[in-house]
């Protein structure tokens, strides 16, 4: 069995799918494994590092897919790089596939049996498959780094003989991984931390970081999570009696991380053009969703914006601006995906498993996942 790990050329992308680890976890489970010349680069792995692994350097991408019964790949092949996969072979990668569902026609028209890492449902036998998880949790820790940097001011309380600095006041906006992570870095940092979810569950979670929870509690908060954990769309007028106390809670904070995703929608607005007027001077928000539509009405993605008094920072791909640790991280991820999966030497995937049928979207020339079929 060959299986192909590809040079990332998406705009900011410096992860790659496999590490030296996992190379030679692959190969102990019967695989060649063919690495694309300069994979690593981006995040500090050389080639010499895959050698020495057992792996092979391929020079060019179509060599790197030549006769591959798997490819890894972070972001995922383009339309335009599938003439030299086989019909059959199986793709794990991170797809995007609400949004990119004419690159998902085309892996189901070059016969792909693709599957969207995304999808991997949160249940316990897959978190170590988890990729949402793994790489939410860097990301973060980054945004509490980002927003550190642009501050003008120190984090911690400093008592000092010329007199007291005031620790920085921050708020955390969607209390999932990403959240979780945020208020224990700006913890550890000495910054006071609140933060808020539609989730009521959140609560004891952000609380047992140290934070303090900010949310209105009624009926609808109730049903606000759903089975997968995520949280659901709220009612227009749940959403007006949040705005209003967070616009509140907002004014008084010097630093805002918003890391409120939907899967499959655009991400809510939390943080209107009026709430950043009522921000102190120098504040910060962090939008760790701005790719996804922002959850700050004035971010705009990829770049660093100061309004109103307030710099609004909207990196993209967050995980890849710590591309060492975050390609580690998903390299076993997709180690752990396909191992259950390899018997003898033998690529058998069970289709009838709940992870693979959770995460699979093409498969014998048709896109094959219901939610995307879905209306």
């Amino acid at each position: 069995m060959k299986l192909a790990v590809v040079r990332e050329r998406r705009d900011a992308e410096k992860r790659v799918a496999a590490s030296p680890d996992t190379v030679k976890k692959l190969i102990g489970l019967g695989f060649e494994v063919a690495v694309e010349k300069e994979a690593g680069t981006g995040a500090s792995i050389l080639d010499t590092d895959f050698t020495e692994a057992g792996a092979s350097i391929s020079a060019t991408l179509e060599d790197t897919l030549k006769d591959a019964d798997v490819i890894l790949s972070v972001q995922g092949l383009e339309a335009d790089q599938l003439t030299s996969v086989k019909k059959g072979a199986v793709q794990l990668s991170a797809l995007n596939p609400f949004v990119e569902q004419d690159r998902l026609n085309a892996y189901a028209d070059a016969g792909l049996v693709a599957f969207a890492m995304e999808f991997v449902p949160r249940i316990t036998r897959a978190q170590s498959m988890d990729i949402l998880s793994s790489q939410s949790n860097l990301a973060g820790y980054k945004a509490v780094l980002d927003a550190a940097a642009h501050y003008g001011r120190g984090m911690p309380m400093m008592m000092t003989a010329a007199g007291t600095v005031a620790p920085a006041k921050v708020m955390v906006m969607g209390a999932g991984v990403a959240g979780l992570q945020a208020i224990a870095t700006a913890k550890r940092l000495g910054a006071i931390v609140s933060a808020t979810d539609v989730r009521p569950a959140a609560k004891e979670q952000v609380e047992s970081l140290g934070g303090k929870f900010v949310m209105v509690e009624d009926e609808e908060t109730a049903a606000a999570e759903t089975s997968g954990g995520y949280a659901k769309e709220m009612s227009d007028e749940y959403k007006a009696k949040q705005a209003a106390l967070i616009s509140e809670t907002l004014a008084k904070q010097d630093i805002a991380i918003t890391t409120a995703l939907i899967p499959g929608r655009p991400a809510p607005t939390l943080i209107t053009e009026d709430m950043v007027k009522s921000m102190k001077p120098g504040s910060v928000i962090v939008d760790l969703a701005v790719e996804a539509g922002g959850n700050c009405e004035l971010s705009k993605p990829g770049e660093i914006i100061e309004a109103h008094g307030v710099t609004i920072v909207g990196y993209r791909n967050v995980p890849s601006r710590l591309a060492a640790d975050a390609s580690v991280l998903f390299a076993k991820n997709l180690l752990n995906f396909i191992t259950p999966h390899v018997k003898e030497g033998v690529l058998e995937i069970d289709f009838e498993d709940e992870i693979i049928s959770e995460s699979l979207v093409t498969k014998d020339g048709a896109v094959v996942h219901s939610r995307l079929l879905e209306g």
